[in-house]
Parts: C-alpha cells; sequence; structure tokens
C-alpha cells in the first residue's frame, strides 16, 4: 500500500478517534451482564446501541437476530450487520461480544465499573477492554474507511460470549449464508505489551469439572470421633494436592503439550502484570510462554465446605472443588476430561468416594500455517504500532474459534485484539489503553484496505 494511502487513513483514525472514545464510554455504562443472574434488559440495551452505531458507521443491512436456547427460550441477541461485497472482492467477517462479566465485589473497583473513568491513558470500567473494545475497533475502521471501503464486511456481535456462547453454533448454522466469509477477524484477544502489537496464533482449550469427596454419611462431633477419621475438606486437598508434582508441574498422565513458543517472557513482569505476592515462586519447569500458552494447567476454581464464619465443631461429611483445566492445542477436551477425571479416582485418599460432574469443554485453537490474510494482519499491526507485530499465544480459551473453523473450514480466521497484559479483563479495574485502541482501530482499517483486490 502506498506510504500517501497509510498516512492519509492514520490522519483519518485520529481525527475520529474522539467519537470512537464517546462512543466506547457510551456502552461501558450500559451494564450488559449476561449471567443470567443478572437483568437481561440491558443486554437487549447493549444489542441496540451497538446496532445503532453500525447502522450510523455505513453498514446498510443491520439485524438483531437469536437462536433458541437448548430448552427453548431464546438465546441473547446478536446483532449482525452486512454491507455485500464488490464483485471479486472478499467478504471479511468482524466478531466482538457486547456482554460482560459480572462486576464481582464493587469494593474491589476504585471507581464504579459501569462509569468509564479515565486514569491516565487508561479508561476504566466493566467491557472496558472484554470485549466493548473490540466492537468499537470494528466500528471505528468502519468510519475510517467509509465510502473507501472495497471489500465485503458483515459484523457479527455476540450477546452470551461470557456465558459460554451457549447458542453459538446454532447460530452459525441457522444463519450460515448471512455470515459466511473468506477471512474472520476475532478481536477478543490481546496484544503482546503496549506498544508492540500481536497476533494469536494459538488458544488453550478447556475442560472443568466438579469433584465431590465424601467420607460420612453425616457430621459427627470432631472431638468424639476426630483422629481415626478425616474430614472431608483435608482429603479434598490431600487430592488436589495430586494434581501437580513438586515443580508445579501438572502431574495428569494423558495430558498433551505442545511444542515450546519461539518467543519468552520477562519474569519480572509477569510477575507485575499478574500481582504475584513476593516470595512466591512461580509453579512449572521451562519457558514461561509455554507454561502460559503450550502446556496444560489446572486450578481450582471454586470450593464448597463450611464456612468460616459458620462452623461448628463436627467433622465435615463433604467436600467440593471446581476445577478449571486449560488445554494445549492438539488436545482432545474430552480425552483430557477422561484423563483427569480417572486421575482423581485412582488417588482418593484413605479411600474416601470421588464423585465426578463434567463441566464444560472447549476445543484448542492453532492457526493452520502462514495464509496470505495473516501476512496482510502482521502488515497493518506493524505499520499501525510502527514495530513489528510478535504471533503469541494466549492461556486462556475462545473455543466458538474452533466452531468457526468447523462451520466456515475455507476462511482464513484471525485472532487479534485491543487488551493488554494490564488490562484486567474479567477482575476488578478493567482497562483499555487509548492508544492501544487508537492503533487497533487504523491496523484494521489499514487490513480491511490491504484486502481489497488490486486493481
Amino acid at each position: 500500500m502506498p506510504a500517501d494511502r497509510v498516512a492519509s487513513l492514520r490522519g483519518r483514525t485520529a481525527e475520529l478517534f474522539a467519537g470512537v472514545r464517546a462512543d466506547l464510554e457510551a456502552l461501558v455504562r450500559i451494564p450488559s451482564v449476561s449471567n443470567a443472574e443478572f437483568d437481561q434488559a440491558h443486554v437487549e440495551a447493549s444489542a441496540t446501541a451497538v446496532a445503532d452505531l453500525l447502522r450510523d458507521a455505513g453498514v446498510p443491512e443491520v439485524q438483531v437476530l437469536r437462536v433458541p436456547r437448548a430448552d427453548g427460550t431464546p438465546g441473547a441477541p446478536a446483532v449482525v450487520a452486512r454491507r455485500p461485497a464488490p464483485a471479486g472482492a472478499p467478504t471479511v467477517l468482524l466478531y466482538a461480544h457486547h456482554d460482560v462479566q459480572p462486576p464481582g465485589d464493587r469494593a474491589d473497583w476504585h471507581t464504579d465499573p459501569f462509569e468509564p473513568t479515565l486514569r491516565g491513558e487508561r479508561l476504566f470500567g466493566r467491557g472496558a477492554a472484554d470485549d466493548k473494545a473490540g466492537v468499537m475497533a470494528h466500528v471505528g475502521a468502519l468510519r475510517v474507511l467509509a465510502d473507501e471501503l472495497a471489500v465485503g464486511v458483515t459484523v457479527f456481535v455476540e450477546g452470551e460470549e461470557e456465558v459460554g456462547s451457549p447458542t453459538f453454533v446454532d447460530f452459525l448454522h441457522a444463519y450460515r449464508d448471512l455470515l459466511a466469509a473468506d477471512v474472520i477477524v476475532v478481536a477478543d484477544s490481546t496484544n503482546w505489551q503496549v506498544g508492540v502489537p500481536a497476533l494469536t496464533t494459538s488458544l488453550r482449550g478447556l475442560a472443568d469439572l466438579v469433584v465431590d469427596v465424601e467420607v460420612l454419611d453425616h457430621a459427627v462431633h470432631s472431638g468424639m470421633f476426630g483422629g481415626p477419621v478425616l474430614d472431608a475438606p483435608t482429603l479434598l486437598a490431600r487430592l488436589l494436592a495430586t494434581l501437580h508434582d513438586d515443580h508445579g508441574d501438572v502431574a495428569v498422565e494423558g495430558l498433551v503439550h505442545a511444542a515450546d513458543p519461539v518467543v519468552d517472557m520477562d519474569e519480572d513482569a509477569l510477575r507485575a502484570d499478574a500481582g504475584v505476592l513476593p516470595g512466591v515462586r512461580l509453579a512449572g519447569t521451562g519457558p514461561l510462554t509455554a507454561r502460559l500458552w503450550t502446556r496444560p494447567a489446572i486450578g481450582v476454581i471454586g470450593i464448597d465446605a463450611p464456612r468460616v464464619a459458620s462452623a461448628s465443631n463436627t467433622i465435615t461429611p463433604k467436600a467440593s472443588a471446581k476445577l478449571s483445566v486449560r488445554l494445549a492445542p492438539g488436545q482432545d477436551p474430552a480425552a483430557a476430561l477422561a484423563a483427569v477425571s480417572a486421575h482423581l479416582r485412582a488417588n482418593a485418599p484413605f479411600g474416601a468416594r470421588v464423585t465426578i460432574h463434567d463441566g464444560e469443554l472447549g476445543k484448542p485453537f492453532q492457526a493452520a500455517g502462514d495464509s496470505p490474510a495473516a501476512q496482510a494482519a502482521r502488515w497493518a499491526l506493524g505499520e499501525s504500532w510502527g514495530t513489528p507485530s510478535v504471533d503469541v499465544g494466549v492461556g486462556g480459551s475462545i473455543p466458538f474459534i474452533s466452531d468457526l473453523l468447523e462451520v466456515f473450514p475455507e476462511a482464513a480466521i484471525l485472532v487479534t485484539g485491543v487488551e493488554d497484559p494490564d488490562s484486567r479483563a474479567h477482575g476488578a479495574d478493567e482497562s483499555v489503553h487509548l492508544g492501544e485502541l487508537e492503533r487497533v482501530v487504523l491496523a484494521e482499517a489499514l487490513l480491511l484496505a490491504s484486502l481489497a483486490p488490486r486493481a
């Protein structure tokens, strides 16, 4: 692309960015939490707001669509906006989601999670990064290109990603013709660091489960029976401890490792980004990026046992834990779940009764080779940031990407994003770096322009 064309798009992005920021702030003010415990009218309002933004961006065909859930109730509202391709030009599907995570304990936030607040170069608020910034990246790029857009574009903004996309596959099949594309851009990932862009080429998969440990059929006095009878929380702790070896590596047979990444990260930076307390050693062996991206990880994300505040002097008969298992690229989620379940049953301490309740499964993602679309994305990222992009993996999971590949096997999938290591997506004080968001808008505009057929 000629340098003057790049400079023109850069200037137009800068000119329009104040409006992009203002519209992002308006979206953040809508508490569109898709968890059923929250008011779903806000999710409806968020879908309407996104539809209006896309219409104003010049996309002529905009619909709010949904498909039924398994129980027959309506799925969450998704926005699909379409601008057909000129003759001979490819179609690009731009994905993001407008629903957000619950805010959690508001006391953990420095400001109201649904009142966008600027501190330094970062805009704070629930959804400011994940993923309403992704929505505005698409809207902003369309505004920048306006009548110069020379490819077909379909924008698909989902409304239930944060609750596992329960109707996603059905939605893809129901609207397959409407969503068909040559290139798919998923704006729901992260960059390497502030100032260095990234193209995500691998994602870990997911399996979760709940394990129950039972030792008694009813609670008994801890003084009269304590000693020969160990309580369920103690035995649950002993069982959970078998999931890792003394180095902190996962010790479950049947979980695969993918190849170590080419790049690695600084330990001090990781400790700072994660908020690791002084003196706490990092777990595992090998490159940090391998431990984060291409090897399995198992975390305990919830425990059911008596609360300290209401504890009585009894031996607890039952305790439960929910496990989140992150899977390396190449791992079959069902096989991984079976392997973890077999390990837990085989290591039942003191003959305790162990029961497994299967949960969610999500496939990992590994980009297939170096496509022309990926080359175009790296060029666009490098031009926008002024520094080469990095191919990265992500330890988190976006299972629907594998669903996209199954329904649209010929499409090239590009996973990009607005987040950076300090965005704290899903946590308190979630934020987006506004300078990074502006660069993402420009990069997407450059990508769309570069995918147009040359005269």
